[in-house]
């Protein structure tokens, strides 16, 4: 069965090398990306095949010197250490293959707001919108503040081809819990403190059709802190889908027309995000089985000051870098969650 996967991964790399070549898929801008992401995102699985490859060759070729000398200790070692090359390398080759989330290409909304903890938790969103957007900043990925302050942060994180946004920041949705000494606290008691963090997978509009008819969209003027005309015109932008309730304002740019593009932008992230969460609700009623939905209300992880701990509890996974970690050194823990994520889809491929 692996042989018969192996054979079909290089079948299909060599075939879309091919294509990288063909001057008619050159031609054609659309078609030529298309090939080159499915290149990009076999690539690993390639390399994988062809280390399987070798393994193979090798525990072939120590098989041949122990028919030879069933004696030799030197073929012995040899064979047993290429047959746990090729265990291991079967089991990553499982993994490479696992159906890949749909939307992970995508680049992302992300909204955090202050949770449970008052005045703290407005100051503990600020800290968590820092957190993400520097991760962003260290994996290259541009971000675009939309609407920050007053313990809400709303920006988008753009894909940076051949990586996605979202197979990244989808991790971060859901309640981050904060246990620290608030500044404002004079008695040295710990608060715990919540901040939410939902990730949108921006959708396009061949992803989310919005009928103009179901929009009312008011203007009014913007509050707050301004520049010249910041909050002296009517400049902010308040967008209400009917059919949902679910209601954008924007008011940081200057102008009318940008808020209200940037509302609508976020209006289609939010529909297309309750239609995924729908459709994947039908699909299994276990939440195991559900992938990067961004459930607010689940407490995902808690960053404990006093310890410098952050413990994510999804994944049972503690690390004592705190300091790093609301630096934007988020790695460690993406690549845990990732990992996991490849192993239940895994798992749910083998029961369907």
């Amino acid at each position: 069965m692996i042989e018969d996967l192996v054979e079909q991964i290089e079948t299909r790399f060599a075939e879309l090398g091919r294509q990288l070549t063909d001057p008619e898929v050159i031609g054609d801008r659309e078609r030529y990306a298309e090939v080159g992401r499915a290149y990009r995102q076999l690539e690993p699985a390639a390399a994988l095949a062809a280390r399987w490859r070798r393994a193979q060759d090798d525990a072939a070729g120590a098989q041949e010197l122990l028919s030879e000398d069933g004696e030799s200790v030197e073929a012995r070692e040899l064979l047993g250490e290429a047959r746990e090359r090729i265990e291991g390398v079967e089991e990553e080759l499982r993994l490479a293959m696992v159906e890949r989330d749909p939307n992970d290409e995508k680049s992302v909304i992300v909204e955090v707001q202050g949770g449970a903890g008052g005045d703290e938790a407005g100051i503990w969103a600020g800290d968590v919108y820092r957190m993400l957007t520097r991760y962003a900043e260290r994996l290259g990925f541009e971000t675009e503040p939309m609407e920050v302050g007053e313990g809400k942060y709303t920006f988008e994180i753009k894909s940076r081809p051949p990586d996605g946004a979202y197979s990244v920041f989808k991790f971060e949705g859901g309640t981050h819990r904060v246990q620290r000494v608030p500044q404002t606290e004079s008695q040295g008691r710990i608060h715990t403190s919540t901040a939410t963090v939902a990730v949108l997978p921006e959708a396009q509009d061949v992803d989310v059709h919005v009928d103009p008819n179901d929009l009312q969209i008011d203007v009014y003027r913007s509050s707050g802190p301004g520049g010249q005309s910041v909050n002296t015109t009517d400049s902010a932008v308040r967008v209400t889908h009917k059919p949902s309730g679910i209601v954008v304002s924007m008011q940081d740019e200057k102008s009318q027309l940008q808020n209200r593009e940037k509302a609508l932008r976020v209006l289609r992230a939010r529909l297309y995000e309750r239609a995924l969460a729908e459709q994947q609700a039908e699909l299994a009623a276990d939440r195991r089985s559900q992938v990067g939905t961004g459930d607010r209300a689940e407490k995902i992880r808690t960053y404990n000051y006093g310890e410098r701990r952050v413990t994510d509890h999804r994944i049972k996974l503690t690390a004592h870098n705190l300091d790093q970690v609301l630096e934007g050194e988020l790695g460690e823990f993406t690549d845990a969650l990732q990992a996991d994520e490849k192993r239940r889809r895994l798992e749910a491929q083998a029961a369907a």
